[in-house]
């Protein structure tokens, strides 16, 4: 899993850290029993605190999305999370923004976004 963060948002990033872990167990990316890297190991690979990654992973725990076993690592859980519908619009939002923002740097209209993305869903479809 590639965790993608953005301190330009205003999202803290253990939030967004959260999203992206539930985000990919919804999706199947993360599977039930698939090992995360250590706290020690994200927190050196995403460049960040290590209070902030433990933050996320406790958080993640308490939802019942993690299990953290002691000296083996942290796993997924068998449950699924519930992505609520405000939350979900929020995230629908800070992409498309973040697509729309990064696009128009690069000159390209939200015309040609839109059919590059109709035809990246047809490949994988």
């Amino acid at each position: 899993m590639t965790y993608l963060l953005n301190t330009t948002t205003g999202i803290p990033i253990y939030r967004q850290i959260i999203e992206q872990v539930k985000i990919a167990i919804a999706n199947g990316e993360l599977k039930s029993g698939d090992q995360l890297p250590t706290v020690r190991q994200l927190a050196v690979d995403l460049s960040i605190n290590l209070n902030t990654v433990i933050r996320a992973y406790r958080e993640l725990e308490l939802e019942g999305l993690l299990e953290m076993q002691q000296g083996s690592g942290t796993f997924v859980s068998s449950k699924k999370p519930e992505i609520d519908l405000l939350k979900k619009q929020r995230m629908i939002d800070q992409i498309a923004t973040e697509m729309l923002a990064r696009a128009s740097s690069y000159g390209i209209s939200m015309e040609e976004l839109l059919e590059a993305m109709r035809s990246q869903q047809e490949i994988s479809s």
